[in-house]
């Protein structure tokens, strides 16, 4: 909050008025600079806001009938803003320059060399997008705003303020802020409309207040007052990486019981479903499943491990490395339960993958736990036949091709369009992803199609066993142990 003699020399200055917002400028046209800036412009008929990125593939299919990435409803924002006040271009330095803000929503993977292989979070492209403004910017263009929404570690702000107040031209000032996103992929559309929090970290001074209430602007236009919550730069990135650490960690939390469950003869989701009712737990996130996916959970988790360590605090790098370690062990564990119930080998079996997806709604296959279960079987010698109704082949080859063995990959690997075909002759179904449409497949048809006896693995838990069990499949799933004797009746 400004204070109130913060207020009075606010008024007094000339030069830090309130600021208003004509032009937005985005780095970066991927899964969250895309969404986010579609919403925006929606919501803000008066803001001019253009979407910039240096693949000129990924603005072409901005601007065309076939986006770049599928979310529900995304497609229909699009259409009503492109062309008006909604631009994707290629066009980066024109962008810049008339920007009012400039969000960078560029990629930040995990370092796969150097110092911090494996964990920390490579800044490299934020570092350009940094470099970028600070050359692009001409000289008396005022104050600009740069907001980070890409999944950063604490202190990227810091960072990023260095380059541009380094390399500041005359009568020009930059404010950076942090603003992460927090959308959910599958329902990114839905969270941006009513998100349950919005997140503006700032510098304490008075031009870091006047940025943050700039931003702050733009989001009431539809944001409730209240949802809109306001912090110091630090507090506001690592907020990020405690939220998605928190979630991993139910998922994580959850798997570990359904291994006890197992073993025992317990129910994972009875289990759930009692500890979800004590109000103090709640029941999100307690879906015991073959583990957790996606671009964030783990890559922010192992930048929040790096951060620890770095700060010289093992004990918590070492906590918060379990979750990750854990959600190995799951997926591991699931693959060899499909080895160990197709009779200890699966070299040269026809096995349906049903779903590739990290979970239902997108066709995004970062991290999948299918990608795990997949490689696990092709190094048995499985031949695999994979079903996503969203994820193309293309995209599968690119995450299961191995350079050293690309013979490997076309002599074992098919894609189909249509479930049934994929498991026509099969010996097993395994099912990865949680696509709704995976509950209504007629099973019967399925079943009558494959190599006996039939085996059905439901790593999502999401169909019903009992009933499968009674067609005659042997059904084994996370977290319970099903009583069937079907397996013993084809065999004896």
């Amino acid at each position: 909050m400004v204070k109130n003699e913060e207020l009075s020399q606010i008024e007094d200055s000339n030069q830090v008025q309130k600021m208003t917002i004509t032009k937005i400028c985005c780095l970066g046209a991927g899964y969250v600079g895309g969404p986010t800036c579609c919403i925006i412009a929606q919501q803000c008929p008066d803001i001019q806001v253009t979407v910039v990125d240096k693949s000129a593939e990924r603005i072409a299919a901005w601007n065309s009938k076939e986006l770049p990435i599928y979310e529900p409803g995304l497609a229909e924002v699009v259409e009503q803003c492109r062309g008006k006040n909604l631009i994707f271009s290629t066009d980066i330095e024109s962008a810049i320059k008339s920007a009012d803000i400039i969000f960078i929503c560029v990629n930040t993977p995990t370092k796969t060399f150097g110092m911090g292989c494996g964990k920390a979070a490579d800044l490299k492209y934020v570092e350009l997008a940094a470099r970028m403004i600070a050359e692009t910017v001409e000289e008396g263009s005022g104050m600009k705003i740069v907001v980070e929404k890409s999944t950063v570690p604490v202190r990227a702000a810091e960072s990023i303020g260095n380059i541009l107040k380094h390399n500041v031209k005359q009568n020009v000032s930059y404010q950076i802020l942090s603003n992460p996103e927090f959308l959910a992929e599958g329902t990114a559309v839905k969270d941006l409309l009513s998100p349950d929090r919005v997140l503006i970290g700032g510098e304490e001074t008075s031009e870091g207040q006047m940025a943050v209430d700039a931003l702050a602007s733009v989001y009431k236009q539809w944001v409730p007052e209240d949802r809109i919550i306001t912090m110091n730069t630090w507090s506001s990135e690592l907020s990020k990486l405690a939220a998605n650490a928190f979630l991993a960690q139910r998922i994580s939390s959850i798997n570990s019981i359904s291994a006890v469950c197992e073993a025992t003869g317990a129910d994972v989701s009875e289990v759930a479903r009692a500890i979800g009712r004590d109000t103090r737990i709640g029941p999100k996130f307690l879906q015991a499943s073959v583990g957790f996916g996606g671009s964030c959970f783990q890559k922010d988790i192992l930048n929040l491990v790096y951060i620890s360590e770095c700060l010289n605090l093992p004990e918590v790098a070492e906590y918060w490395n379990q979750v990750v370690s854990f959600n190995t062990f799951q997926r591991s564990r699931f693959a060899r339960k499909v080895v160990e119930s197709l009779f200890n080998t699966v070299t040269d079996k026809k096995i349906c993958i049903l779903g590739f997806a990290f979970k239902k709604n997108t066709g995004d296959t970062r991290e999948s736990a299918a990608i795990y279960v997949s490689k696990h079987l092709l190094e048995e010698g499985a031949n695999l036949s994979i079903y996503d109704p969203k994820v193309s082949a293309s995209q599968v080859k690119f995450d299961l091709e191995d350079h050293e063995k690309p013979e490997q990959f076309k002599r074992l690997v098919t894609c189909h369009k249509d479930p049934y075909e994929a498991a026509e002759k099969a010996h097993a179904l395994v099912i990865c992803t949680d696509w709704d449409e995976f509950v209504t497949l007629d099973y019967k048809r399925i079943f009558d199609g494959m190599a006996k006896p039939a085996f059905l693995f439901d790593g999502r838990k999401m169909l019903d066993h009992q009933k499968l069990i009674k067609m005659g499949f042997h059904v084994e799933t996370i977290g319970t142990r099903l009583s069937q004797r079907n397996l013993q009746n084809g065999h004896h």
